[in-house]
């Protein structure tokens, strides 16, 4: 009866928190993703009515994202967001994986050298977009520090740039996709062979040999442009990766220290009785305990890769197009343009690609803690 009792108080205190999500984040979700479906913003005279008369367009504003010759701009976005995402994952993981490796050698003043690499962690965005936007001012900042040493100035224009590298053709975009997804799932098989699930192995082999083939042969049937359209790394984009991973890179550093120090130290002294150098240490023992705690950093460093606004925002601006991304474009798009059902629109993509980083972290974590 008591445990009953519990049970309902503990309801009772979680109900408001239950009641004010449900209304604004699942109820405004919602409210975005019907806006989505809609022709909000097409016309003028009805975008800022009180009371506006909308119309039901379906998918129409999804498709015109992906496929519209006057949504460029979003799919050159997409592709900044991937690589921005690449580079800001493996700087941040790398430098912080380094850094905590260097503390872990019980350096003296070891705090000293931890605060100060933790530090820009604690500085918002907008912080870190104002200061890196002084450095990189292409007459001074980084340009001038060659001449410290006598060397000439740099003539970089970092965050103007319109230099584009690594372009490819968004027509041929299904075909890559298939390609990396068939070598992906090649993968899993291998390590289902291997651990004797053969049956699941030679069916992933089998769907990823008909992936490939398919994506080989350029995607037939599958076409998301009449047109060519060439998209790519856009190299303004640089000086907002350094920013991005001096700000985090501390943070994964902390992570990847705390891991360190978990690895019991009798495992270590066994490692190296049985003749193992230092690096092979790191590679066969270390390294795979760390796993975790790098799994968790790249869910964490990836989804705020996925939504970041206000660091391009301090460093180039909302009108600098080499520099946008999904969030930029869609704050322009509504509250500029009041092209509200398009905004909605890139807002639900946004979504997704977060829950396609998240859901599957929280389902694994979730089933871990059932097991337990």
């Amino acid at each position: 009866m008591k445990l009953h009792g519990d049970r309902v108080t503990a309801f009772l205190m979680l109900l408001p928190s239950l009641i004010l999500l449900a209304i604004f984040v699942y109820g405004f979700i919602g409210r975005t993703a019907y806006v989505s479906t809609t022709d909000w913003g097409s016309n003028p005279a009805q975008a800022l009515a009180l009371e506006p008369q909308l119309e039901p367009v379906g998918a129409a504003n999804y498709v015109g994202l992906f496929t519209s010759r006057f949504n460029a701009r979003f799919r050159q976005d997409l592709v900044n967001t991937f690589f921005f995402t690449l580079f800001f994952l493996v700087g941040c993981l790398g430098l912080g994986l380094g850094l905590a490796i260097l503390l872990d050698q019980r350096v003296r003043g070891e705090a000293v050298f931890r605060t100060i690499f933790l530090f820009p962690f604690a500085l918002a965005f907008i912080v870190t977009g104002t200061i890196w936007r002084w450095m990189l001012q292409p007459q001074g900042g980084l340009n001038v520090l060659p001449t410290l040493v006598g060397l000439p100035k740099l003539e970089l224009p970092w965050l103007t740039t319109r230099q584009q590298v690594w372009r490819f053709d968004w027509r041929h975009l299904p075909a890559y996709l298939a390609v990396i997804v068939a070598l992906v799932l090649l993968i899993f098989a291998w390590r289902a062979w291997r651990n004797q699930r053969r049956g699941r192995g030679a069916t992933l082999g089998v769907v990823a040999l008909a992936l490939g083939v398919w994506g080989g042969f350029g995607a037939p049937g599958l076409t998301f442009l009449p047109y060519s359209e060439l998209h790519g790394f856009n190299v303004a984009f640089i000086g907002i990766v350094l920013a991005a991973v001096w700000q985090m890179s501390g943070y994964t550093m902390a992570l990847y220290l705390a891991g360190l120090r978990g690895v019991p130290e009798e495992l270590r002294e066994a490692a190296r009785s049985d003749g193992a150098s230092e690096w092979q240490l790191y590679r066969h023992v270390i390294l795979p305990l760390l796993g975790p705690i790098t799994l968790s950093a790249m869910i964490i460093l990836g989804h705020i890769s996925l939504k970041i606004f206000d660091l391009i925002w301090a460093m180039a601006g909302s009108d600098n197009a080499v520099t946008d991304v999904p969030a930029l474009l869609m704050y322009l798009r509504t509250f500029r343009g009041n092209q509200f059902a398009e905004g909605a629109a890139i807002a639900m993509v946004l979504l997704v690609m977060v829950a396609a980083v998240i859901v599957p972290y929280l389902w694994t974590s979730l089933r871990s803690e059932v097991r337990r």
